[in-house]
């Protein structure tokens, strides 16, 4: 064991530990992403707008952004694996209900608000058990794969409907992501220290502050790319079918953002391992032509043009939500000290964005059209890219420790 209570990195198969970072953290998307995915019949069943969708939407992610700091601070303590199984467990449980219970709007709301306040704990936590677990040569790779599993939400959620939908109805998809979520629990290795020699090992070391005003920054990058994503992913099936799709071709176009988003994941994960820096112009550089998708959707929409619609959806996917493992891994480097708490202060603002960006959207919606409402999500992505610079520099002036 090392200083910070840590596993030793073989304790445990590499493959073993992001296997099951994998398995809890799609678990813990699912939920958000399944409604998106399901929202026409979901919709039909439950009887709401599109700026109640939009809220119970925010709702989860408000519920993590709550849940994300001091449960990173937790987990800090008590360890990564700890966190991740506990969470997972509740995260499957409240989906079963979510199937089992939501007869109303409200009921689903709170539900979500729930399955996000567990989400909020499982995020830091996977990325201080990886950053325990793995050797540094490999973790470009396992963060893309780990965080590959965001975006496989979506796509089964998209599959989910022509197959599951459609025929036995959208409650059973929720139970089968419950199912999913409480196996994930069971997969997560056992800790091979105790909680008492992790604070043993605390009380011995000295424990040094994150770097506030970096991660503010980064938080503010977080929050406008996780807001432009959010609003996409909630509204893409709903708005494909407004611009001609029929129900199941705009649940396999969501099918097939989410896989381009899996495979650029993936993808900058393993780029990540040949290079020790630079992972944060990278990110912004996928942001910005994250943007410029967005803005060739809001063209497609306008002209009701469907081929482009699709073709500028999946490569606003590939790059506007390919670049998040990236950018955690670049914050857990930049903070291997403490990359639960580093993580879980930039989580906030992914969360926050998350929450903001399916009710304004929504709101959006409400009073405007489907090509305004793309045009939004343009302009947070590029201010997202400007952030993440601003957070960079910061970091690399090598500005003094905040008080966190």
């Amino acid at each position: 064991m090392d200083a910070e209570g840590a596993v030793p990195v073989g304790s445990v198969p590499t493959w073993h530990a992001v296997l099951a970072a994998v398995l809890v953290t799609l678990g813990s998307s699912l939920p958000v992403y399944v409604l998106g995915a399901l929202s026409v019949e979901i919709d039909r069943s439950l009887s709401f707008g599109a700026s109640a969708l939009g809220i119970a939407a925010g709702g989860y992610y408000f519920g993590a952004a709550v849940s994300s700091i001091p449960l990173s601070r937790l987990t800090e303590r008590v360890g990564g694996g700890r966190v991740m199984r506990v969470a997972s467990a509740a995260e499957g449980v409240l989906l079963v209900l979510i199937a089992t219970v939501a007869r109303s709007w409200s009921v689903l709301a709170v539900l979500l608000c729930l399955t996000g306040i567990a989400s909020g704990a499982i995020m830091p936590a996977t990325y201080l058990f990886l950053a325990r677990r793995v050797p540094a040569s490999s973790q470009g790779r396992a963060f893309g794969i780990n965080q590959a599993a965001v975006p496989l939400a979506p796509l089964l959620g998209g599959l989910a409907v022509p197959f599951v939908a459609l025929t036995i109805g959208w409650r059973w998809a929720f139970v089968m992501a419950g199912v999913l979520a409480l196996v994930a629990s069971v997969v997560v290795p056992a800790s091979l220290s105790t909680i008492a020699e992790r604070r043993q090992a605390r009380r011995e070391r000295r424990v040094e502050p994150v770097r506030v005003a970096p991660l503010m920054a980064l938080a503010v990058g977080m929050a406008l790319g996780m807001f432009a994503v959010s609003g996409f992913v909630a509204f893409l099936a709903i708005g494909a079918v407004h611009d001609g799709f029929s129900r199941a071709g705009a649940g396999y176009l969501v099918a097939a953002v989410g896989a381009v988003a899996v495979v650029t994941r993936i993808a900058m994960g393993v780029h990540a391992d040949r290079r020790d820096e630079g992972h944060f112009p990278v990110v912004a550089a996928m942001l910005t032509a994250g943007g410029i998708g967005y803005l060739l959707v809001a063209v497609a929409s306008a002209g009701h043009v469907r081929w482009l619609f699709a073709a500028a959806a999946i490569a606003a996917a590939g790059a506007g939500w390919g670049w998040n493992a990236r950018f955690n891994l670049a914050v857990v480097r930049a903070h291997l000290h403490a990359p639960a708490k580093a993580t879980g202060f930039t989580d906030v603002g992914g969360r926050l964005g998350g929450v903001l960006g399916p009710v304004v959207v929504g709101q959006v919606l409400d009073h405007a059209s489907y090509d305004v409402a793309w045009l939004v999500m343009t302009a947070a992505a590029f201010g997202a890219a400007g952030a993440v610079l601003v957070g960079r520099h910061q970091l690399a002036r090598g500005l003094p420790a905040g008080p966190g």
